[in-house]
């Protein structure tokens, strides 16, 4: 991209920081799956490839909270969002959640696996593209985690998720696919919608990685899938 017309750099205010400390406390205590790293790692890598990817103010406090409401907080949590940081960052923390408990039913379970993935990626059919930003750099972090673990800890790596692994591969392949779909879709040059990512050839950029992070996973656990 010729730097004439790159997109304006993001610029940080105090709801950032706001929003930082928001999912510092959310996440306190929590770790990633299977290992000693404290989770907050996850939403602050994901804001990271957000804000390398065109994103702006709002899509990258919505990436630093995209987990926030889906992993316990509810729609308690997400009606908090929307009066700290606004109307667009709640709606994108919503559409990047597969799973919202009403009050009073956070401790109970989710829905079954399958359904709740079919759901999610059927709702990506019709995300804006600032849902779509913030969910393609959540789910490249995710693969490549999967990605490296894998080759550190091998078949063990299927014992931390609530799906073998042909299901894993299949979502993370789904995704690519609807992903893909919506890149395809959208003309070069102009965003999804009004309110959406000024830049959406980062959007792309980050499509295209997943593909081939995804790409790496399924040749590498082929044997798993197959067992």
């Amino acid at each position: 991209m010729d730097q004439s017309t790159q997109p304006a750099a993001a610029t940080l205010t105090g709801r950032f920081t706001r929003a930082l400390e928001v999912a510092r406390r959310a996440h306190d205590g929590q770790l990633r799956k299977g290992t000693r790293i404290p989770y907050l790692s996850h939403p602050l890598a994901v804001t990271a490839l957000v804000l390398e990817h065109g994103a702006d103010e709002d899509e990258a406090i919505a990436a630093l909270l995209h987990d926030v409401v889906e992993d316990g907080g509810g729609r308690g949590a997400l009606d908090a969002i929307r009066a700290e940081f606004g109307d667009r960052v709640a709606d994108i923390v919503l559409g990047c959640s597969d799973h919202v408990a009403e009050p009073g039913e956070v401790d109970r379970p989710k829905a079954e696996w399958r359904a709740r993935k079919d759901a999610y990626l059927e709702h990506f059919l019709t995300a804006d593209r600032s849902v779509l930003l913030v969910a393609a750099a959540d789910k490249l972090h995710n693969a490549r985690s999967i990605r490296d673990d894998y080759q550190v800890h091998g078949s063990l790596l299927w014992q931390r998720f609530n799906a073998g692994p042909a299901d894993v591969l299949w979502y993370f392949r789904s995704l690519v696919a609807v992903l893909q779909e919506s890149v395809e879709d959208q003309p070069p040059g102009t965003p999804a919608a009004p309110d959406a990512t000024p830049d959406p050839t980062g959007y792309t950029r980050l499509v295209l990685e997943l593909r081939r992070v995804v790409g790496e996973i399924d040749l590498m656990t082929w044997p798993d899938q197959n067992a």
